[in-house]
């Protein structure tokens, strides 16, 4: 704990957004626009600023027709279609379709604040016609976010961190927080969580997952330790989700503990086999387009053995995918990359003579679902099946990444936050992480993330301007 020190005066405003990533920003923006002052207090330090937005690059979209960043056409059924799907069907569907047909106005207002797309991306994610790509990824969106904010004279205060908050009857009245070493009370009319999820708190995730937590690789920011959710908890919010759920990718086994980012996540596995360190085979890497089932991964490599496995490609699949930042172990056998690896070389060769004999050819296409499957082979590859017979064979090694939990707040079409009773605070707001899991019960879909951040911030902003304007 820290010391006390002295108090500074207290500050007030209209809407206190907690939270400075992608979801605060928006829901700031948009209740500034609506005539409120808005204060944002931000728990890292302004280089590190943006949560895990700052790793991003992309928002999922519906669009009727092509757009200047989209090819052909994403509907609201496709869309739903995917997210009850990878979800499967553990989404509040009221408030999953409020989120899909926000996305359709989302490219646009966000270029009106300043924001740039590259045109469409093309290649093995399968996403240009679903997913807008930030032109700079993340950084660049928070920055001009945050430009956007800076013009509207939204103040942000950063290393801003939330110890306590003031509710009584499910109403908010004030923030204590420790900035720049002095404690600071700040009064608001309405408040906006948007502070993340709990993936930085090593010592939370372990009372979910147990010592296997040890071996995670957390790959957003190390500031996000749900300090904010701890806090709704305890005053009776409602709960949504499961602490065990969240969006779990496989990243390199060599990333660093935080903040290794999008670079350390690896796109290569449903183009090869990935083995446990028994050399063993456990899942299909082939069961869907990679944007649909990438983020199952994490959690698949968690419950394996210590926590750690293997991908393994070859030669013929070298510039199809996108290369992790750290370069693959390549050897000229596969009885020589077991030993790069340290998995016992005569059962991972026996595994890859299985899977290879198993191969049924056909026209292989790494952009659809193509017809290179296996049979009579268990696990299953149900597509981009091709034998692992040509050198050089490119290894790498994974562990779960973590980029954020689900566990969460219960909110109501107006993101306003639901109590244990039932009832729904007036003045109590929630967008992005904190409150994803309404949307996300499991699984995840590339880009939505996003999505449910910006939808429900701007959601949560012009509600909470409501609410200050009926205090006036």
């Amino acid at each position: 704990m820290r010391q006390p020190a002295p108090a500074s005066e207290p500050l007030s405003t209209d809407v206190l957004v907690i939270g400075g990533g992608n979801a605060g920003l928006c829901a700031a923006i948009v209740a500034r626009d609506a005539g409120a002052r808005v204060l944002i207090l931000e728990s890292s330090p302004r280089v590190f600023r943006g949560g895990n937005s700052r790793h991003t690059r992309n928002i999922r979209c519906m669009h009727e027709a092509p757009t200047p960043v989209l090819t052909d056409a994403y509907t609201e059924a496709e869309y739903l279609a995917d997210l009850v799907r990878v979800t499967k069907g553990r989404t509040d569907e009221q408030l999953a379709r409020m989120v899909i047909r926000a996305s359709a106005t989302l490219p646009a207002w966000l270029m009106s604040l300043g924001v740039r797309f590259q045109p469409s991306l093309r290649g093995t994610l399968q996403l240009g016609r679903t997913n807008a790509f930030f032109l700079g990824g993340g950084k660049a969106l928070l920055n001009s976010e945050y430009a956007a904010a800076g013009r509207r004279g939204i103040e942000v205060l950063y290393d801003a961190e939330v110890f306590e908050l003031e509710i009584s009857d499910g109403r908010f009245r004030a923030a204590r927080a420790w900035v720049g070493g002095r404690q600071m009370t700040v009064l608001a009319k309405a408040v906006v969580l948007a502070s993340g999820g709990f993936e930085s708190n090593l010592e939370w995730l372990k009372e979910a997952w147990g010592r296997a937590a040890d071996n995670f690789i957390i790959r957003g920011t190390s500031y996000n330790k749900g300090t904010i959710l701890k806090l709704m908890l305890e005053h009776g919010a409602q709960p949504v989700g499961d602490p065990k759920q969240c969006h779990a990718i496989a990243v390199d086994a060599r990333a660093p503990k935080f903040d290794g980012g999008i670079v350390t996540r690896l796109d290569c596995i449903s183009l090869g086999i990935v083995v446990n360190k028994f050399a063993q085979r456990f899942y299909d890497e082939g069961e869907d387009l990679w944007p649909k089932r990438y983020a199952i991964w994490g959690r698949l490599v968690a419950h394996q053995p210590d926590q750690i496995a293997y991908v393994i490609v070859d030669a013929k699949m070298i510039g199809r995918f996108m290369p992790s930042v750290f370069p693959a172990l390549r050897s000229n056998t596969i009885r020589e990359l077991a030993g790069l690896m340290d998995l016992p070389a005569d059962e991972l060769e026996a595994t890859v003579a299985s899977f290879n004999r198993s191969v049924r050819r056909g026209t292989f296409n790494h952009t659809i679902l193509d017809d290179c499957s296996t049979a009579g082979l268990t696990p299953p590859k149900s597509h981009w099946a091709l034998p692992i017979d040509t050198a050089p064979f490119l290894g790498y090694p994974l562990r779960p990444g973590i980029t954020f939990t689900y566990l969460g707040l219960k909110v109501d079409e107006a993101a306003r936050v639901v109590m244990a009773d039932g009832s729904v605070s007036q003045n109590i707001f929630a967008a992005g992480e904190i409150m994803a899991g309404n949307v996300l019960g499991e699984g995840y879909v590339g880009g939505v993330g996003m999505t449910i951040g910006a939808a429900f911030g701007c959601i949560a902003g012009k509600e909470a301007a409501i609410r200050c304007r009926q205090q006036t």
